[in-house]
């Protein structure tokens, strides 16, 4: 599957990681070749060395160091991705050996980031971390920027913001650091007068291609972008999303994760991802037909503690089951749903879900209405879920599903 949407000639790249045994090497280099493939390189090889540290000069040893030089000589080229964060000097080194042009994994996701931006909010959050990852990494960087000229990892702010001097670039930080405070103000008070109205929010949250803007359309019809790619939304949707009971909730969209997530982008999208922290249920969602399904949702799971968020209701939803062929291993515990966002298996029980994890605020009830207050029953047909409805005598017999605070106001009327 072809992921390179530019019209300039794809760059070649060999991806380098090194398996320290913290992690499974393997499987996080192939992710790394679908964030390369998306950021629009194409692949020539993946290389793994096995090490108990990185090289301090570096990160891979002289020794592999010259066989990625040789290699990288012989089949033209381009770029070096390295499957980890290099420190500065590293990068330098490693550029001078090989005479390549270098950039790390979180120099990747940043640049797909960039090229993905839509919203306002979302580009000034992009640059900010770019800007706060390139501020160190920009001593002695003078004559290499100037060769280096376009490619992935140069999106965003741009070479020229990466050659100017060190005062100007922390005013830039600064002064998008007071954009992004006056974007949180204003998103407080969206979200305080969602509690105001009483308005429920959902959010779904999980790995990155998991089918996130797939489950948004279905249940919304909200038109997201829904694309095999990874990061293919970026900025947050918010739908209103009906349940079968008649509530209407906000059904949010948020950000995918990855492997690792760099630290500097989990910062930069905090308030993207305090959607979730505010939340009243949160989907976990994450694709059943991927090997690694379970240690999908364990990441999406350790992300949202350390957004507090473990104490609200908290469903696994398993995505893509018509993918599967049987084999795959469920989650050892927790609650989780099994469906098909494109093909509609499994959303009504997922709806269902839904509604017995949010706060009780509709109940079933019976009531009779005087006709001297009949303009109830419209209240009643538009807000609630009408079940029955009789002219009677002595007034309007309705059976529905009606908010509480409804009920409440006009107990009296209540018969059952």
């Amino acid at each position: 599957m072809e992921f390179y949407e530019n019209s300039q000639e794809p760059e070649v790249a060999v991806l380098v990681g090194v398996d320290f045994g913290t992690y499974n090497a393997e499987v996080s280099i192939d992710e790394l070749e679908e964030l390369a493939r998306t950021a629009g390189a194409v692949v020539a090889a993946k290389i793994i060395q096995k090490r108990d540290k990185p090289d301090s000069a570096t990160y891979i040893g002289s020794g592999r160091l010259q066989e990625v030089k040789e290699f990288a000589e012989a089949n033209d080229i381009d770029l070096l991705i390295f499957d980890g964060e290099l420190t500065p000097s590293q990068q330098r080194n490693i550029e001078n050996e090989t005479d390549v042009r270098v950039i790390d994994r979180t120099t990747l996701i940043l640049d797909i980031f960039a090229a993905r931006a839509r919203s306002g909010e979302g580009k000034i959050q992009v640059e900010l971390a770019q800007l706060k990852y390139s501020l160190p990494r920009l001593g002695g960087k003078g004559t290499e920027l100037s060769r280096l000229g376009g490619g992935i990892g140069t999106r965003g702010p741009g070479e020229s913001k990466l050659e100017s001097d060190r005062r100007h670039i922390r005013r830039r930080i600064q002064s998008l650091e007071e954009e992004l405070v006056e974007i949180a103000k204003r998103r407080e008070n969206l979200r305080a007068r969602r509690a105001k109205d009483g308005v429920e929010t959902v959010a779904i949250v999980g790995y990155t291609n998991a089918g996130k803007s797939t489950l948004m359309n279905a249940l919304t019809n909200a038109g997201v972008l829904a694309e095999n790619k990874l990061f293919a939304t970026l900025d947050p949707t918010s739908r209103a999303l009906t349940l079968p009971d008649g509530r209407s909730v906000m059904l949010i969209d948020t950000v995918g994760l990855v492997r690792r997530l760099p630290h500097h982008l989990v910062e930069a999208f905090h308030s993207t991802l305090e959607e979730a922290a505010n939340a009243s249920v949160i989907l976990n969602l994450c694709d059943a037909s991927d090997p690694c399904c379970t240690e999908h949702l364990a990441i999406t799971q350790q992300l949202l503690e350390a957004l507090g968020c473990g104490s609200k209701p908290i469903i696994s939803v398993l995505n893509k089951c018509d993918l599967c062929d049987g084999n795959f291993v469920l989650p050892s515990q927790g609650k989780f749903i099994m469906i098909s966002a494109i093909n509609g298996v499994g959303l009504d029980r997922l709806l269902a879900s839904i509604q017995l994890a949010l706060p009780l605020t509709r109940k079933k009830a019976e009531m009779l209405i005087p006709y001297t207050d009949g303009g109830l029953v419209n209240f009643i047909r538009e807000d609630g879920v009408l079940i029955q409805e009789d002219y009677r005598p002595d007034g309007i017999y309705i059976k529905a599903v009606m908010d509480i605070r409804f009920l409440e106001k006009h107990k009296d009327y209540i018969i059952g």
